[in-house]
């Protein structure tokens, strides 16, 4: 039985890493921006988290929507700051050695969207303690873990 549910774990990080790299690279290079409907919200407001907004930049805050919906749950939370920094939070169903592989995936997506920049990307835990960092750096095409 555990075996099952490891698997069907690891199989769900696998789909989603998939997923992300498809969607990225058949996107076109952009991420359309949804029009503002609504004012933004106030800090000290009585709002469901769900309603907090996902970037400092309609763009940014298009892209972290994404990243969340197309998570398949492995994603509780994202937020894309000034176009060159995305913080995710992690759900418990990804499992440590998952975690990289992961994040690498959310960089080149990142990157995609927003180029010509070198971009962070902040892995946090479900009880959002920093767990890892990832850097892309545009000069070398690399990526780096810390």
């Amino acid at each position: 039985m555990v075996l099952l549910q490891q698997s069907r774990k690891i199989l769900a990080t696998c789909v989603l890493v998939l997923v992300l790299m498809i969607t990225t690279a058949c996107s076109g290079g952009a991420v359309a921006q949804a029009p503002r409907t609504t004012a933004p919200p106030a800090i000290g407001r009585d709002l469901a988290y769900a309603e907090l907004e996902r970037g400092n930049t309609p763009t940014g805050e298009t892209f972290g929507n994404w990243v969340v919906q197309t998570s398949r749950g492995l994603v509780k939370d994202a937020y894309v700051r000034d176009n060159n920094k995305l913080g995710v939070v992690i759900s418990s169903q990804v499992r440590p050695n998952e975690v990289r592989p992961l994040a690498k995936s959310l960089v080149q997506g990142f990157h995609k969207n927003f180029p010509n920049q070198d971009l962070k990307v902040l892995v946090y835990g479900p009880d959002k303690q920093l767990i890892l960092t990832t850097q892309y750096d545009t000069q070398t095409n690399q990526v780096k873990y810390s």
